[in-house]
């Protein structure tokens, strides 16, 4: 059965579910998919015996965290103490971490369980997930396909039910991507919101981590985990996550519409549920304009 964080979280405050049954079915997904779909480059069987530690834990008292025995799995440029970060290149074959990234840190804190390290384009320079140095991903909505990158290896392993979250890295796209064209949910968080100490780079003037979940509910309780001022950070924000203050009406906010994006090449499924959710967002209260971005067709060059 595949659960959603949330599902897990309760099941495992009622007792009916243990952490290491959770593990043990996404160890087993990835088991029995992975060889084919390719979603990891490292799985960490330590991470069976973390959850026997987690299970005592909650015998003996519950855990108020909503990622306490949750398995998370990270793109392979965020660094873990005392396991190996790639990039994805052959280049960091032999790399192995020093640190803890302070996402990686967060999620520890909150009791999450690192199941892995997931493929990624090389050095996250792509966004198909097919060129990274150790092979290309599949999508496991369509083998056939890729799943979007450069934290395609990250969407492909929660879309398999492989892990429950993930993080990937997003300097223009590289969550958002991915996300989409496996069918879950992910999101760039503003810049400066959460920490890339111990993250790989591809423009750091650019990347935010973010997260991969199957709820929007999901990709909330890790971003809120995630979240907040680094001191080895510089350019992160104190502001603080306050979901109650930041659930807030759309009503009179401006969103523009470029005109330059809905032209060739732009599938007509696609452009259908964008303008679908342009009415929503309408009927919500928002002004939708349309504008123009005369440059657009320069962009992709100048990134």
């Amino acid at each position: 059965m595949e659960y959603t964080i949330e599902d897990a979280r309760h099941k495992l405050r009622s007792g009916e579910l243990t952490v290491q049954g959770l593990v043990a079915d996404c160890m087993l997904r990835i088991q029995e998919q992975d060889p084919e779909i390719h979603a990891f480059l490292d799985v960490y069987e330590d991470a069976r015996k973390e959850a026997k530690e987690k299970d005592a834990i909650l015998r003996d008292a519950p855990q108020e965290s909503p990622l306490f025995g949750i398995p998370i799995a990270l793109k392979d440029n965020i660094l873990v103490r005392g396991k190996r970060a790639t990039a994805g290149s052959k280049i960091l074959e032999d790399y192995t971490a020093s640190f803890d990234a302070t996402v990686v840190r967060k999620l520890k804190d909150a009791g999450a369980i690192i199941i892995g390290k997931t493929n990624l384009d090389e050095f996250a320079m792509g966004s198909s997930t097919e060129n990274s140095a150790y092979g290309p991903t599949k999508n496991p909505r369509d083998l056939g396909r890729v799943p979007g990158g450069s934290s395609g290896g990250s969407a492909a392993a929660v879309a398999a039910g492989m892990a429950l979250g993930a993080l990937g890295s997003d300097p223009g796209g590289s969550v958002r991507q991915p996300a989409a064209f496996c069918g879950v949910v992910g999101f760039k968080p503003t810049y400066g919101r959460v920490s890339r100490h111990g993250l790989i780079a591809m423009a750091s003037s650019l990347d935010q981590i973010g997260p991969f979940a199957k709820t929007v509910r999901d990709a909330e309780i890790l971003f809120s985990a995630i979240a907040g001022k680094d001191d080895f950070d510089a350019t992160s924000v104190d502001v603080p996550y306050e979901p109650e203050k930041e659930h807030v009406s759309i009503r009179g906010i401006r969103v523009g519409v470029p005109r330059e994006y809905f032209g060739a090449g732009l599938n007509p499924e696609i452009e259908k549920r964008i303008r679908q959710i342009l009415e929503k967002l309408k009927e919500r209260g928002a002004i939708v304009e349309t504008i123009s971005l005369p440059h657009a067709p320069y962009a992709l060059a100048v990134y």
